[in-house]
């Protein structure tokens, strides 16, 4: 599936990319490819948690799937893999996860967070958990929308859960518009805290998209949980006892979410009218601010905000699974403006800062100066 330059969403094609970076800021980025370790792009073929960490593929950043195109199903696997947060040398890095457990949407790569489901109010979904390749059972459990009792994905409760080399196909009705969240829930406390989160989307009837959207999960992790299911780590674990060290958005790090294709930056053209859906897939609240505009908060948790209610704000505050989608016009003096988390030890990489739960908007018209170019250096992007 191509995806575009930027965070999930409306971003720009890579030819719209490179002529808003211009030859000027093409050749400064050339020169600067030394400090970059990117990773490989995830490998077909399906290990399983027997195989070494070095064996596993890469994780690819997460992508929409219009599950309307597809006649309203998709398959979703269950695929150990690696996943780089940050993989540089600097800033507090390199910083990995040897082993996660990811979503993968049909044929598409393995991504944490999972991909976004995207479907139409009233249109029902067929979502197939195929865990052959899995070496655990699995379930699927979608907040906001209301579904039969079999269909929750609660194991406890109903009795269904999908074990190792099986499949079973949820029933999911798109009868509660706005931006939702899914994840496994068996023994729910470990499965998320190695990735298996993602959103999904419900557009309500006569949906009309903003000139600029974007998708994000915001994540609170602590990197001794994917270490010890590598092996890499002798602790035992205890949900009491947890010690989040790593912050990221959409599954990365500063800098590398400023990465134009593997991060989640926010690209703007003057006059825009930004949407961006923010799911915080963790365990910690994470009050979001953003730099130099002020914004409305129009959808929690698929409910609509009232016009009479909304008020301009520069932070939200995010509680666990909650969603917040908010809205802003890119009014600003163009250049590049930071958003990211406030409490100041989740900006940071280890003692590193800044770094972690950050990300940045970025007009396109300033793309081709000096500083966007070190931005991008400091990313680990290389032109090709």
């Amino acid at each position: 599936m191509t995806r575009s330059f930027g965070a999930p969403g409306t971003g720009l094609s890579r030819r719209e990319f490179l002529t808003a970076t211009g030859a000027t800021g093409l050749s400064a980025l050339a020169g600067c490819s030394s400090k970059a370790i990117n990773a490989p792009t995830a490998a077909a073929g399906g290990p399983n948690e027997a195989q070494t960490s070095s064996d596993l593929p890469y994780t690819s950043p997460p992508t929409v799937v219009n599950v309307d195109e597809q006649g309203g199903s998709v398959t979703m696997g269950t695929q150990p893999a690696r996943h780089a947060v940050h993989p540089l040398d600097s800033m507090g890095g390199p910083v990995e996860f040897p082993r996660v457990w990811a979503w993968q949407a049909d044929d598409n790569d393995p991504s944490v967070p999972g991909p976004i489901l995207r479907t139409t109010e009233g249109n029902d979904m067929e979502v197939t958990l195929d865990n052959t390749n899995g070496r655990r059972p699995h379930t699927i459990h979608f907040h906001g929308v209301t579904k039969t009792w079999k269909n929750d994905g609660v194991p406890t409760s109903t009795g269904v859960q999908v074990p190792a080399g099986e499949k079973h196909t949820y029933e999911i009705p798109a009868n509660v518009p706005g931006t939702h969240l899914y994840h496994c829930h068996f023994q729910t406390h470990r499965h998320i805290d190695m990735g298996m989160y993602g959103i999904f989307r419900v557009d309500p009837e006569g949906y009309e998209p903003a000139d600029r959207e974007y998708f994000m999960t915001i994540k609170d992790w602590d990197s001794r949980i994917p270490k010890k299911w590598a092996g890499e780590a002798d602790f035992t674990f205890d949900t009491a006892s947890r010690n989040p060290d790593v912050f990221t958005v959409n599954g990365k790090s500063a800098p590398r979410t400023l990465h134009p294709e593997q991060g989640s930056p926010i690209i703007v053209d003057k006059g825009d009218l930004v949407r961006i859906h923010l799911v915080n897939g963790g365990y910690m609240s994470h009050p979001m601010h953003i730099h130099n505009h002020r914004f409305q908060r129009v959808e929690k948790d698929g409910g609509i905000v009232p016009e009479a209610a909304r008020h301009d704000i520069d932070v939200t505050n995010i509680a666990p699974a909650e969603r917040h989608t908010i809205e802003f016009t890119a009014d600003a003096d163009p250049g590049i403006y930071l958003m990211h988390c406030h409490k100041v030890n989740h900006v940071m990489n280890g003692s590193f800062y800044p770094g972690g739960m950050l990300t940045g908007i970025v007009y396109r018209s300033v793309m081709d100066s000096d500083i966007f170019s070190q931005l991008m250096d400091y990313a680990g992007y290389e032109p090709n």
